[in-house]
């Protein structure tokens, strides 16, 4: 089962790589335009990057806006659809590159800024990319990650680590099969990073001005300090 829901994520993306490219392009999603793509860019900038890689890139506005203010930024992505539109917006290093492809040989780099911005929502295949973070990361790098906060979980659904059912609620009506999805708490985020060698040096919960309610949590990280 856990194979079939981490296969179904991909196909998911596949499926909905259209309307995703046209909800970001045209702001229709609240929360990303109201406080999460500037919380994970304010996060980035503090650090001062040369140089950043997007994993799970999307469509690519993050790395056209970082590149935008002289950062070289590289954007990968596991479907070609979001890579040919990075690339039709505006030039920029992106490719299409799974998970399980990433690694020093194929980037042919390392980073002072690896980010993941809402684009860690499996089991097996979030454990082995992140492993893979540390050979990916300047010694002073920084590793972010933006997802999404557990205060979302509905309070009908249990609070501990596994998988959950996904949902497009608050998407257009073009959205189709939403894949499940593998639900962390903050503690399971924190094992699981000090598992592949990295450290939570700062968490951040960005607030939803509308609502008052968390709208992700943000988990900067660096080298484990050996």
């Amino acid at each position: 089962m856990t194979n079939t829901y981490e296969e179904d994520i991909i196909k998911n993306w596949f499926n909905n790589a259209k309307p995703w490219i046209k909800a970001v392009r045209n702001n229709e999603i609240e929360s990303r335009t109201l406080i999460t793509n500037k919380s994970i860019l304010q996060c980035i900038l503090k650090e001062s990057p040369d140089n950043v890689l997007d994993v799970g890139c999307g469509e690519g506005w993050l790395v056209r806006t970082l590149t935008s203010q002289g950062i070289n930024s590289v954007g990968v992505d596991i479907v070609p659809d979001l890579i040919a539109s990075a690339l039709n917006k505006s030039k920029g290093d992106y490719r299409a590159l799974s998970y399980n492809d990433i690694s020093r040989e194929k980037i042919e780099n390392i980073f002072d800024v690896i980010v993941c911005n809402f684009s860690l929502f499996g089991n097996e295949s979030v454990k082995q990319l992140l492993k893979k973070i540390p050979d990916l990361l300047n010694k002073d790098g920084c590793f972010i990650v933006q997802t999404i906060h557990p205060s979302s979980l509905s309070t009908t659904t249990p609070n501990e680590e596994g998988w959950k059912n996904g949902s497009w609620s608050g998407f257009s009506h073009h959205f189709k099969d939403p894949a499940h999805w593998y639900y962390r708490t903050i503690d399971n985020w924190l094992n699981l990073l000090n598992e592949c060698g990295l450290s939570i040096t700062e968490t951040i919960e960005p607030v939803n001005p509308r609502t008052g309610e968390a709208a992700s949590v943000i988990f900067k990280c660096r080298h484990t300090q050996t």
